[in-house]
């Protein structure tokens, strides 16, 4: 049987169960008939090995081309849309993310500015206090010092900072 007369029989007989596969894989028309063009050119490169078009073998071997090539496309789908979900994370899309934003760096930078006015150890106590939540008795046992010393180590911290913020009160 000549190649031409092949493809068009096998192109008859595969056309549609080839579009129903592939779209079954990928839910989208235009994909599922790029699917169907890619596996039909696949065919065309092996039709050599292509027995009778009607063949059992040949369907089997049809069936496992375009299953393929709709799972391929279907990975390469969500490669690129991990692709843009990453872009998009990462570059902000509204005016309040923007705000955000910048009010999260201008607090990181007082933040930053008002723990440089006192030490390691009220460092340590303050974020354990306000950010840990935990007791002046616990915080005292983790850092090996009395509860008294650690209570008046973060008022006098507290006050050098409001001090330092005009008056403004950070521990609430």
């Amino acid at each position: 049987m000549p190649k031409n007369i092949k493809l068009e029989k096998l192109y008859q007989l595969y056309e549609k169960p080839f579009y129903h596969i592939a779209y079954s894989v990928l839910h989208h028309h235009q994909q599922a008939e790029d699917a169907v063009s890619d596996a039909f050119y696949q065919v065309m490169t092996h039709l050599d090995k292509i027995g009778e078009p009607d063949s059992p073998a040949t369907k089997n071997y049809m069936i496992k081309i375009i299953k393929n090539t709709a799972i391929n496309q279907y990975r390469k789908n969500i490669r690129q849309n991990q692709y843009c979900t990453d872009l998009d994370d990462s570059v902000p899309d509204s005016e309040n993310e923007i705000e955000n934003t910048i009010k999260k760096s201008t607090l990181r930078q007082t933040l930053s500015e008002l723990f440089s006015l006192v030490s390691e150890t009220d460092k340590k106590i303050i974020l354990l206090h306000c950010q840990e939540n935990q007791t002046f008795k616990q915080i005292a046992d983790t850092l090996g010092m009395k509860e008294t010393a650690v209570r008046k180590r973060f008022e006098r911290a507290r006050k050098r900072m409001s001090a330092q913020k005009g008056k403004e009160n950070f521990y609430a």
